[in-house]
């Protein structure tokens, strides 16, 4: 959605991966702006929004999440936004063009917050990011959060750190709406609170389903709930997490299809397991790449392990025909073990590429000796003989 906002996709219907008309043809009845009100399961009756009701053998839940917002007043004001799906990135764009803005503010400094901000800008928008933090998406080493704060600042996005929003108030002659914070006020056209999500799971308390210390609807393997009748997928769920042991809350698109396709196959009687995450994202910032994957050393710590790290800065390519492109990688394993926990990059380049390959490390439990040797596609234009990974592993287990 940042990208279609940032019009680097112009059309909206690209964004639309089946329409109502599609799913018809397929023998599925969408319903659009209809929301389910109430769900009794002693009569397996749904309760529409348009006093309509629908019975049913099994439910999916598939309710999503719902959007972080500040407790401060003024999200009412026009101008103030939250970014969760298509319908919310329509109105941005359309409110960006017909009010002709000038000035943006994103609370917030996740991945979301990241892209929005590179979205804005290159539309020629002024644009702030306030985080009541010091560095922006903190779920990466510092070293590498400060590597994308200087990303930011040299295309223009002004990083404001530790300011607390207050409220929101409709602005001077200059600017729309003014931001009141702990430390100071910030005058823009556009507000958007991206503070992250948490799963939608009203209807769920309702009829009584589990919920996982997560907050999320706690599931099994199949997506089953607590009630056998009803399933739980995407958004408003848990899923295992392969190298934590734990059910953990990962809201991401592609985890939803696949728990989708899971519970599909299930309730057609084809019986199936989603085997889990290792906890893969990845993002882009105007000219670096961000990944993750695994855990990090909190999360080991809290597993059991023994965490151990090791931070390489190389390049993305073979150093002889580098022209200065930057890649730093980050890995952490068991002390004891040496099996790998988890990694991060960020660079110029080479750092999704570089997460994909230890994302299928993590997932078939490989310890640092067997990825420091590794059989890598080794071309001067990719990477040099030794790859970072491959260079970054055996450093790290000389560190064990």
């Amino acid at each position: 959605m940042p990208y279609y906002i940032g019009d680097v996709i112009q059309d909206e219907k690209k964004m639309i991966a089946r329409t109502p008309e599609q799913f018809g043809k397929t023998g599925v009845n969408v319903k659009l702006n209809t929301r389910v009100e109430e769900i009794d399961t002693e009569k397996g009756v749904v309760r529409l929004s348009n006093d309509e009701t629908m019975p049913y053998d099994t439910l999916v839940m598939g309710t999503g999440s719902d959007v972080f917002l500040p407790d401060i007043p003024g999200l009412d004001l026009e101008g103030v936004f939250k970014l969760k799906n298509l319908t919310d990135a329509i109105r941005i764009k359309s409110y960006i063009k017909e009010k002709g803005c000038r000035k943006a503010i994103i609370l917030g400094a996740g991945f979301i917050a990241m892209e929005m901000s590179e979205a804005l800008t290159n539309l020629g928008l002024e644009t702030s990011v306030v985080y009541r933090g010091e560095l922006p998406v903190k779920k990466w080493d510092p070293g590498f959060s400060k590597m994308i704060l200087e990303e930011i600042n040299e295309n223009k996005v002004c990083f404001i750190p530790h300011r607390t929003p207050v409220a929101i108030e409709k602005g001077g002659a200059e600017s729309s709406l003014r931001l009141i914070t702990n430390d100071g006020e910030i005058e823009a056209d556009l507000i958007l609170c991206a503070l992250g999500v948490k799963p939608s799971t009203k209807l769920a308390e309702e009829i009584g389903l589990q919920l996982g210390e997560t907050g999320a609807v706690k599931v099994n393997f199949s997506q089953r709930t607590s009630r056998e009748e009803v399933y739980a997928v995407g958004d408003c769920c848990e899923v295992f997490h392969r190298v934590s042991g734990d059910w953990v809350y990962m809201p991401l698109g592609d985890v939803a299809n696949k728990q989708g396709r899971v519970a599909g196959h299930n309730i057609g009687n084809y019986p199936m397991t989603f085997p889990g995450i290792v906890g893969a994202q990845s993002f882009k910032i105007f000219g670096l790449e961000v990944a993750a994957t695994g855990i990090d050393e909190r999360g080991a710590t809290r597993s059991g392990y023994h965490p151990v790290s090791t931070i390489i800065s190389g390049t993305p390519i073979a150093k002889s025909m580098s022209r200065g492109q930057k890649l730093g990688l980050k890995l952490i394993a068991d002390k004891y073990s040496g099996k790998l926990l988890g990694a991060q990059a960020v660079g110029q380049g080479g750092a999704v590429s570089r997460i994909n390959t230890l994302s299928a490390c993590l997932w078939s439990g490989m310890n640092l000796d067997e990825i420091g040797y590794i059989d890598l596609a080794y071309s001067p234009p990719f990477g040099g003989a030794w790859d970072p990974i491959q260079i970054a592993a055996q450093a790290l287990r000389r560190k064990l």
